[in-house]
């Protein structure tokens, strides 16, 4: 008789997102187990109490995910648990804190094909600004951007020694060329702007941003995607379901575009299901990370 497929969720956060409780179970594991106030010196006894009750055939039907809101932080127990396996009692594991790495590689995916088949680039071709660069969402946009090989600028919006110091932080951590700035008045965002051929905007959600008159000094913008769907929306002029509309407000531009909150959700939707379904389907250990959702976005 098949084992039933458990989930074992993992998360710093004193609660577990409903997000990915609900999302895990669209994925169809049958059982969830939720763990708060994980700590990382937790890991390796909780991994290890996982793999070992089930024989070689259960931990194929046992996952495990990490949640959070800290990048750093899931990545290293990201790698206890791998340091806890002892094959053949291994179990995947997929990492999204705070539903970023999933967000991020729709997020970079969608402007990516909007910049090819609107302009004729690539991301190596481009200069992007983060804007709310130093959140989760932000610095996974710029991690996972840097790597395909675009020059990419996060921003603080209180502080550039924040900036400067996460820049370091992830180009230490994964070998990207991350810069760091800062966007605390008008003034600093149209500095940004005027140089930038992609504006991703992560900043806090119900916050506008970056707005028409800002947007009128983006000379060389090309593609500017925003990921906050509660009103007033980051990008002044960008509809929530717009994948690729005129970004009306950059009137200097050569015909920059827009990508909406929704349709960066649909994709990001659709590829967190995806992950979570390939670790019930795969009869190898897998261990999920950005890199892996940026790969399965560019399909989508």
């Amino acid at each position: 008789m098949e084992k039933r497929s458990i989930l074992h969720m993992f998360d710093p956060m004193p609660h577990n997102s409903p997000f990915d409780i609900n999302m895990a179970m669209d994925a169809n594991f049958d059982v969830l187990m939720p763990y708060n106030n994980v700590k990382l010196e937790n890991v390796h006894g909780l991994v290890q109490d996982a793999i070992f009750s089930r024989g070689p055939a259960g931990v194929k039907r046992t996952g495990i995910f990490i949640g959070g809101r800290n990048l750093g932080l899931a990545v290293d127990m990201m790698e206890a648990a791998k340091k806890a396996m002892v094959p053949p009692f291994e179990v995947s594991v997929f990492a999204d804190p705070s539903g970023a790495y999933t967000t991020a590689a729709a997020l970079v995916a969608s402007v990516e094909k909007q910049l090819k088949e609107k302009h004729g680039k690539e991301l190596k071709d481009c200069h992007a600004v983060v804007i709310g660069g130093t959140g989760a969402v932000g610095i996974a946009t710029g991690i996972i951007a840097s790597l395909a090989g675009a020059d990419i600028t996060l921003t603080d919006h209180l502080s550039v020694d924040t900036a400067l110091a996460v820049a370091k932080e992830y180009n230490t951590r994964f070998g990207c060329t991350l810069k760091g700035s800062y966007a605390s008045s008008e003034a600093d965002k149209a500095r940004l702007v005027a140089h930038a051929d992609i504006v991703f905007c992560t900043a806090k959600a119900g916050l506008q941003v970056l707005n028409a008159e800002v947007l009128s000094e983006a000379t060389q913008l090309k593609v500017a995607g925003d990921v906050n769907a509660v009103p007033p929306l980051g990008i002044e002029g960008i509809k929530r379901s717009d994948m690729g509309a005129p970004l009306i407000h950059a009137v200097n531009s050569k015909g920059a575009v827009g990508i909406g909150a929704l349709a960066v959700g649909n994709v990001k939707y659709q590829l967190q299901n995806i992950m979570l379904k390939l670790m019930l389907e795969t009869d190898k250990p897998l261990y999920l990370d950005f890199r892996d959702a940026f790969d399965k976005a560019r399909e989508l």
